[in-house]
């Protein structure tokens, strides 16, 4: 009998005490900075509003493989949207543009 009520005071004092180390709460910040659809997206953006394409063009493989490396799916739309872009005629291109944005919506969240 001493040895259960030993037990349940030690017990006791454990709850009151807590955990040692815890449990810590981290914040985690998702930004541009971490959605490799951010680039893309300002890219279309500007041609949904009718600019033109521009040097930018050559950096669409590079975008297209950020965004495989976390979703396949939407890296296929974009990579397919971009190349409509480039063949469609200039009076084409912001609604293709518009198209494609509304394809690769929501927002990505940040890996891990």
């Amino acid at each position: 009998m001493k040895r259960m009520a030993a037990f349940l005071v030690v017990g006791l004092l454990l709850a009151l005490a807590g955990c040692p180390g815890g449990v810590k709460e981290t914040t985690i910040q998702v930004s541009a900075n971490n959605d490799p659809l951010n680039e893309p997206r300002s890219i279309l953006k500007r041609y949904s509003e009718g600019q033109a394409l521009g040097s930018e063009v050559a950096s669409f493989p590079n975008l297209v493989s950020k965004v495989r490396a976390v979703d396949e799916n939407r890296a296929n739309i974009l990579e397919k949207g971009f190349a409509d872009i480039q063949k469609a005629p200039p009076s084409e291109r912001a609604a293709k543009a518009r198209e494609v944005l509304q394809k690769i919506e929501p927002q990505m969240k940040a890996p891990g």
